[in-house]
């Protein structure tokens, strides 16, 4: 069991769903965050006072899944994010040691689904 999270652009996040729901992958979370990275911000400038904007809006898909499901996972959350342009965004995969469905008590493998 793995645990993916992406962070993409706000505007893609209807794409990567789309990807998603083509692959069969139906369960996630989605969280507003903010961040930087190589794009590094921007200036803008607030009643004549220069202002450096460096933590930009993005957004946060965390997904649970089987092994069996991570690379057609990854694929399509890149399939529905990439632009080409610098700030696409980044996806992480991290083990799961153990996962716990609240409702009936399943566990592992059968919570995940």
């Amino acid at each position: 069991m793995k645990l993916i999270v992406a962070y993409i652009q706000p505007h893609k996040l209807n794409d990567v769903k789309e990807e998603l729901y083509k692959s069969e992958i139906y369960r996630l979370s989605v969280t507003n965050s903010l961040g930087c990275g190589q794009q590094k911000g921007y200036h803008e400038s607030y009643r004549g006072v220069d202002i450096e904007v460096n933590l930009l809006k993005k957004i946060r898909i965390e997904i649970a899944v089987n092994d069996e499901f991570v690379e057609p996972t990854v694929d399509a959350i890149v399939r529905g994010a990439r632009t080409g342009e610098i700030g696409d965004g980044k996806i992480f995969i991290t083990p799961l040691e153990d996962v716990i469905r609240i409702r009936s008590g399943e566990r592992g493998k059968e919570a995940v689904g």
